[in-house]
């Protein structure tokens, strides 16, 4: 890697409970990297025995129990990788300030250890991102994938690396794809996801118009669009 290549750190961690004053703690942190908006194989993951119960409803979002997490390691021991991986790259991070809360609660607890999130790292926050460019909508990581397309029908519970792998396609398709023009090579892509360019020269597309009854559902189908959003762009006045 080059003075010149942008390195990201796409992070998720998983919890004990909702708020790190009241004592909760982080169980898993999963981060993958990207170099110059290209996800590469680089990736950190570890479960953490937070040495106190999880709360229950914590344990129905992402399923991990504190019988599996009676042998994994303290925060206290993971903590240089997770700097070391992490230092001076650009967090992505789906709602920040859960994340770095907890982060920063865990960094204060440990003795010699004065760093924080924000000094070691600059932070992107998808969430504020999100609901900035599409004002109105939803923002959760699944509304985003539904969005943009994104396959996420094998996220029954969360994951801190299987959401953090998931928030780097949203961030990659919400932030515009490629790193730079001159980084794009459109017919490539095009191949690459097998779409072939038709000829020019080739001949016209038969237009079959919609029946009756097709035309009718379409009808239905605006109405309920302008019914459910409140408006409805291709109603005809």
């Amino acid at each position: 890697m080059t003075e010149e290549d942008v390195r990201q750190v796409v992070l998720d961690t998983e919890t004990t409970g909702l708020n790190p004053r009241e004592g909760h703690k982080i169980i898993e942190i999963g981060c993958v990297e990207l170099i110059n908006r290209r996800l590469t194989k680089n990736t950190f993951h570890v479960y953490i025995n937070p040495d106190r119960e999880i709360d229950q409803g914590a344990i129905e979002v992402h399923g991990i129990t504190n019988e599996f997490l009676q042998d994994k390691p303290r925060f206290k021991d993971i903590v240089e990788d997770y700097l070391a991986f992490t230092k001076g790259a650009e967090l992505v991070i789906h709602n920040a300030p859960f994340d770095v809360g907890f982060l920063n609660s865990e960094l204060a607890q440990l003795k010699g250890k004065t760093t924080t999130v924000e000094e070691h790292s600059t932070v992107f926050d998808t969430l504020p991102f999100a609901r900035k460019k599409y004002p109105g909508a939803r923002a959760s990581l699944d509304a985003l994938c539904k969005r943009f397309g994104i396959d996420n029908s094998h996220r029954e519970l969360h994951g801190a690396l299987l959401d953090a792998e998931i928030l780097a396609d949203v961030y990659l398709a919400m932030t515009g794809g490629q790193f730079s023009l001159m980084d794009f090579d459109p017919q490539e892509k095009l191949e690459k996801q097998g779409i072939v360019r038709l000829s020019a020269d080739r001949a016209r597309l038969k237009v079959i118009a919609c029946n009756d009854q097709e035309l009718k559902a379409h009808q239905q189908q605006l109405e309920l669009i302008e019914k459910v959003s409140g408006g409805c762009l291709w109603i005809k006045e």
